[in-house]
């Protein structure tokens, strides 16, 4: 799912307008809870294209972005990245949102195909779909 929003670098725009940017790119947030059932943080992930986007918020100054291939097994703490910005929220989220699709490993048949499903409060497994 492409996005005709690109965002000029020197563009101010809201956090809620950035978010919105990026579901609108095809992201879907989760807000995992610590024990006390506080957020943590705010994570949305995006798959496409053979490739994992994943933005977390853990505050305005904290604020984590990445691509990573489509077979990571642990998305929060991938092996291998294949772009990645940390930093401002309004910074890091702009990166995220004029990021290129392009950008993306070339897939094989077949390769990646399935989804992310819940399995408990703030956590997610990929299910992969049968051939």
């Amino acid at each position: 799912m492409a996005s005709s929003m690109k965002l000029p670098a020197d563009t101010a725009i809201s956090t809620e307008d950035q978010l919105r940017a990026l579901v609108e790119r095809g992201f879907r947030f989760v807000h995992p809870t610590d024990d006390d059932g506080e957020i943590a943080a705010v994570v949305g992930v995006r798959v496409h294209s053979g490739v994992v986007d994943v933005v977390r918020l853990h505050g305005e100054n904290d604020v984590h972005a990445m691509r990573m291939p489509g077979d990571e097994a642990d998305i929060l703490a991938p092996r291998k990245v294949l772009w990645q910005r940390t930093g401002f929220v309004g910074e890091v989220l702009n990166a995220m949102i004029t990021l290129p699709d392009d950008h993306a490993v070339p897939r094989r048949r077949g390769e990646n195909s399935g989804c992310w499903v819940p399995v408990r409060p703030g956590a997610a497994k990929w299910v992969g779909a049968a051939s």
